[in-house]
């Protein structure tokens, strides 16, 4: 294309040279005039092609400078993106290998679990004997080999039930439950497995089993961004125990950003009969972050500050315990516990502590509206949400909150 372009100029500065020579002949300028103006004519044109050539050349190159511009931007481009690409495969592989490794530490645990279950179950012999009627030993020997079989197969489920804010009633926590099943799926309550797993010493083993649940579907809720705390029970036993609380200690460190969404809970009595060991083992759980809960209150003469200096953040009281405490002296509302303070008042006192009250086993809608009066800010019970088995549409659902019942004066003829 280049080589044509030249040529057609080369013809055209010809023509026009031509052109100027004959035409000064014509005129009387003679051939020496012609020859000359033909030369002179050829010459500037060839200048000016000259001139066209080095423009054409300039153009070319820079034409060429910008392609070559062009495609160093486009490789370097490609580069980046290769670069991001590579450093993406690089933090997937760190975090898998950080992942495996978590996973490697909680399947040992768990081995080590089950393996402790075992020797302990091996070690259990017969079933314990049980004084009862006639024909209860060889049922309670049946129930054993039961629970025998479910810790043996892994069979221990875990429950969720709802702990609900008051009034608006929707869900912030859960409070999680075992239950164990026989081969057949049937549901083994607690009331039933522990007349026989308590004499066998296998309650521990549950509790720990528990525990180590617990934790996995804490973590599965903060991948779903799910801002709600499980309560989990942990036994004196537990706290207690050499082999278990290390192992179980240094997996809560490697998640202690779980430590806002798992709640431990104690019972008052144990809570009040522990030892240096657990209150030490406490402590440490206490500086990762973690807090603790208290129910099967039976007192309501708590130590605030006790409570406090343990990192106890929850109190659970019975709902119809708590209610069946109201009554009237001198003119107003009263605990019997605290007849010096306002019924009102004993909510705001534990919250001066850093402590909330939750009033669970409220069964009645009634409950609730007496339960609000005391400024209670939490509530438990079937009137929320039973107890349900872990499933993925469980751990999806928010709650929907049912509709609220706004707090009206006690009927002080209630408690009367």
């Amino acid at each position: 294309m280049r080589r044509l372009t030249l040529t057609l100029l080369c013809a055209t500065y010809l023509c026009l040279s031509l052109i100027v020579a004959l035409t000064l002949w014509r005129n009387g300028g003679g051939w020496g005039a012609g020859v000359a103006a033909l030369v002179g004519g050829l010459g500037l044109c060839f200048a000016f092609h000259g001139l066209i050539a080095r423009a054409l050349d300039s153009t070319a190159i820079k034409g060429e400078i910008d392609a070559v511009r062009e495609a160093h931007k486009i490789l370097l481009d490609q580069v980046e993106r290769l670069d991001a690409r590579l450093t993406q495969m690089a933090e997937a592989v760190e975090t898998d290998l950080t992942r495996s490794e978590e996973l490697s530490d909680e399947v040992q645990m768990l081995e080590g679990l089950v393996q402790r279950m075992q020797q302990r179950l091996d070690e259990g012999g017969a079933a314990p004997a049980v004084i009862g009627r006639p024909g209860e030993p060889r049922r309670s020997a049946g129930l054993f080999e039961t629970v025998r079989e479910a810790l043996a197969e892994n069979r221990v489920d875990l429950y969720l039930q709802p702990v609900v804010a008051l009034p608006q009633r929707k869900t912030v926590f859960y409070e999680s439950f075992s239950r164990l099943r026989d081969a057949t799926g049937r549901v083994i309550m607690p009331a039933e497995y522990l007349t026989v797993a308590e004499p066998a010493g296998l309650v521990t083993a549950i509790d720990n089993l528990l525990l180590f649940r617990c934790v996995q579907i804490v973590r599965r809720l903060a991948k779903q961004d799910r801002r709600i705390g499980i309560f989990c029970n942990v036994s004196m036993a537990s706290l207690a125990d050499e082999v278990f609380f290390p192992q179980f200690l240094d997996l809560l460190s490697a998640n202690r950003d779980l430590a806002g969404a798992l709640i431990f809970e104690i019972g008052q009595a144990a809570f009040d009969a522990r030892g240096s060991i657990e209150a030490r083992n406490m402590g440490k759980l206490a500086e990762l972050g973690f807090r603790f809960s208290l129910d099967k209150v039976v007192d309501l003469d708590l130590d605030l500050q006790d409570l406090a200096r343990a990192d106890v953040k929850f109190v659970k009281v019975g709902a119809q315990g708590l209610l069946d405490e109201l009554t009237e002296v001198e003119g107003r509302l009263v605990l019997r516990s605290l007849p010096d303070l306002a019924a009102e008042d004993f909510a705001q006192l534990t919250r001066r502590y850093g402590i909330e009250l939750i009033a669970e086993k409220v069964e009645t809608e009634r409950q609730v509206v007496d339960i609000l009066e005391l400024e209670i800010g939490f509530g438990q019970g079937h009137l929320f949400g039973e107890p349900r088995a872990i499933r993925d549409q469980v751990l999806a659902e928010a709650g929907a909150p049912p509709r609220a019942v706004q707090p009206t004066p006690l009927r002080r003829a209630a408690f009367g």
